[in-house]
């Protein structure tokens, strides 16, 4: 039995604010750094040397090709020297891959091993500001194991940008898609709050806002909106609210909860951005009150989406 056959339903730890995550070694020594991701980002883990790896012509160099997994091609990406560690050849070939799925995008990480799944509470999560600093950061936010080590969880939307740009958000595209709309005063004179973690991530938004010159303030976490919106004289007049779902702190399950139950904010429209796309987290997210869910491949579509939400909330 895997280490993934152990995991809890995504909705059951969403509800407490708490995630699972696989974590994992890219290299075997004793003093490398333990690595963690979402399990729900992850499908399985395979070991290398059973799978060609054919390469690409003119591929980013952290492409090492792709293989054929149970008919499906899947690229594979080099996780260790994207984080500056070199591989030896026998350790290439003792090491697995990690098949993930980011935006319905089935991408393959090489790691050496997976270690173990761990549960912990989005407010055991640490994301200092040491991690925010400049545009090439790689870790998003930590967490300790049982024994005190260090856990990092990297900003695997950077790693895709960088290497698959195809796979994340084109936001030139999100001025044309309004053109034509028939934007509401409230969006038009409002500013949108946004709670995101990812800097890749942050960055397409504010690109996207400032194409189509709409306000827009962006937290780093879902406690920082929280605690701004509450803090305010009046949230009714937010036009509209963007949240990730995995952020340090507070989640944006959690942030969803606390939206709907208060009545100066229940009415405020709510789109969950993320590229946590299975059904389950789009079905509790539309259980706990989102207004709409996007995948972050179609982000430049979240425009768009918040005035059709806000248009059809108008006319009910």
């Amino acid at each position: 039995m895997s280490l993934l056959d152990h995991v809890d339903a995504a909705t059951n730890l969403a509800k407490n604010n708490e995630l699972q995550l696989l974590v994992f070694k890219v290299d075997d020594t004793d003093a490398s750094s333990y690595y963690a991701i979402n399990v729900f980002k992850t499908r399985e883990v395979v070991e290398a040397s059973r799978h060609h790896i054919t390469q690409l012509p003119s591929a980013h160099p952290l492409l090492e090709g792709t293989i054929v997994l149970r008919g499906t091609q899947i690229p594979i990406l080099n996780l260790p020297n994207w984080l500056d560690i070199a591989l030896t050849p026998a350790k290439i070939k003792k090491s697995n891959i990690l098949i993930c799925d980011f935006n319905g995008i089935l991408i393959g990480l090489r790691i050496m091993y997976a270690f173990r799944v761990i549960k912990r509470n989005w407010s055991e999560m640490n994301a200092p500001d040491s991690y925010r600093m400049g545009e090439e950061g790689l870790v998003m936010n930590d967490t300790r194991l049982e024994d005190g080590s260090l856990c990092l969880i990297l900003d695997y939307e950077k790693l895709l940008a960088d290497v698959i740009p195809q796979a994340m958000v084109d936001p030139k595209l999100s001025p044309s898609n309004i053109a034509n709309a028939t934007i509401p005063e409230r969006l038009h004179n409002g500013t949108v709050l946004i709670a995101e973690d990812s800097k890749t991530a942050q960055r397409h938004l504010r690109q996207i806002f400032e194409n189509s010159k709409i306000r827009y303030q962006i937290f780093d976490n879902g406690k920082l909106l929280i605690d701004h919106i509450f803090a305010m004289p009046d949230p009714s007049i937010i036009p509209a609210i963007i949240t990730d779902i995995e952020m340090p702190e507070m989640s944006g399950f959690t942030v969803l909860q606390k939206l709907k139950a208060d009545s100066s904010t229940q009415d405020i429209p709510v789109i969950v951005n993320s590229s946590m796309t299975g059904d389950n987290n789009k079905r509790e997210a539309k259980q706990l009150g989102a207004d709409g869910f996007i995948d972050k491949t179609k982000s430049h579509d979240i425009l768009p989406l918040i005035i059709k939400v806000m248009s059809d909330a108008q006319e009910s």
